[in-house]
């Protein structure tokens, strides 16, 4: 299991720094050089840029940032993910590190957080919501202002990480090990199930108490949901599968595909029949990323086969930059369709951002 290196004061902030040297040194190496760049290059960076300035202009004077007032607790911390995603920190001098400390003030309301830790009632975002915020805590610990929020946001991610256990340990039988739509359900599915195990294993990472067997419950569930469809032959036939949304389902489309993938390998597991599955049935078929959960979809994608690495990931990012850099709208953000449209372009656009600076690795749980 990778962990961040600790910190005495902040755990992450020592890592952070040493990543944006890392970055900043990569892309002076590759100023230098003549080869040509294989993926999105700089038309990906100049629309990540556009994203994040679009992002910046529609936030309310009291910090969400969000179209309307749905989802705004939710909406906002999938905007400051893709932030930092794209090399910003709240002790930025800058426009973008002031929206991002404004943004993070909001979500550490008082108003935003139940007593009991969950996330997802006053905005109605439920587990989806709970799981994000809980993530973009657990990804921002240590990168506070000062030791005073970085001590509240500790205080909020670690209610909010002990009301994602008390939940798991509410599924019995096939669902056992997930998650759903509100912490007392007693089904899972796996949509839900990635965010929430994303949150524990950033959290965890960081230095809160999690226990492993909440991660191994969550990684069982979601290799419960592995359905395959042709296993490798050992003499270069590729093993080929799919996630189901549900342990006990049988379709396997693209988005869950892409989910499950990545699910696994941010709790550690980088090797086995179903991460090989389905990073080759997502090398070799793409034909459903455009239908229903294109953003959601792509987001999964582009993070699940950068984590596979080699030509997965020089795959996807080709893929990532062909679909999304068309779509862009002229101020900065990208279009909702389908399925999507309920959730806003506060929602298309931070995902967006986040599939296309996938290389950067600015999220410490998406460290490859």
């Amino acid at each position: 299991m990778r962990t961040c290196p600790p910190d005495s004061v902040h755990p992450r902030t020592s890592l952070w720094r040493k990543r944006v040297l890392s970055c900043l040194i990569g892309v002076a190496l590759a100023g230098s050089t003549t080869a040509a760049e294989p993926r999105g290059g700089e038309a990906a960076e100049r629309a990540v840029n556009k994203g994040i300035g679009w992002l910046r202009s529609i936030q309310r004077t009291e910090g969400a940032i969000s179209v309307d007032q749905r989802n705004e607790t939710v909406m906002t911390s999938l905007a400051l993910l893709a932030f930092a995603s794209a090399g910003h920190q709240t002790i930025d001098p800058g426009p973008e590190g002031e929206a991002m400390r404004k943004a993070l003030a909001f979500v550490l309301r008082d108003d935003r957080q139940q007593a009991d830790g969950y996330f997802g009632d006053a905005d109605g975002s439920r587990m989806y919501g709970h799981g994000i915020t809980t993530l973009m805590l657990a990804e921002l610990l240590g990168m506070g202002m000062d030791r005073e929020q970085d001590t509240l946001i500790r205080r909020r991610c670690a209610l909010a990480i002990d009301l994602i256990l008390r939940s798991q340990q509410a599924k019995q039988g096939a669902h056992k090990g997930g998650w759903r739509y509100s912490p007392d359900s007693r089904d899972a599915d796996l949509s839900v199930t990635v965010w929430q195990l994303a949150a524990l294993r950033s959290a965890r990472n960081a230095g809160l108490e999690v226990s492993k067997k909440a991660i191994d419950d969550g990684i069982e569930y979601v290799r419960r949901s592995y359905r395959p469809e042709r296993p490798g032959d050992g003499g270069g036939g590729m093993a080929i599968g799919g996630f189901s949304y549900q342990a006990d389902g049988n379709e396997t489309p693209f988005s869950t595909t892409a989910q499950g993938l990545l699910a696994l390998q941010v709790c550690g597991q980088y090797e086995g029949p179903e991460v090989e599955g389905a990073a080759n049935r997502l090398l070799t078929n793409t034909r459903d990323q455009t239908e229903k959960w294109f953003y959601y979809a792509t987001y999964y994608y582009s993070k699940g086969m950068y984590q596979r690495g080699g030509r997965h990931a020089d795959a996807a990012e080709r893929r990532v930059a062909e679909v999304l850099l068309p779509r862009q709208r002229p101020d900065g953000s990208w279009p909702v369709e389908g399925e999507e449209q309920k959730a806003g372009p506060v929602y298309s656009t931070s995902l967006a951002i986040l599939s296309l600076a996938v290389r950067h690795h600015y999220l410490p749980i998406y460290e490859r």
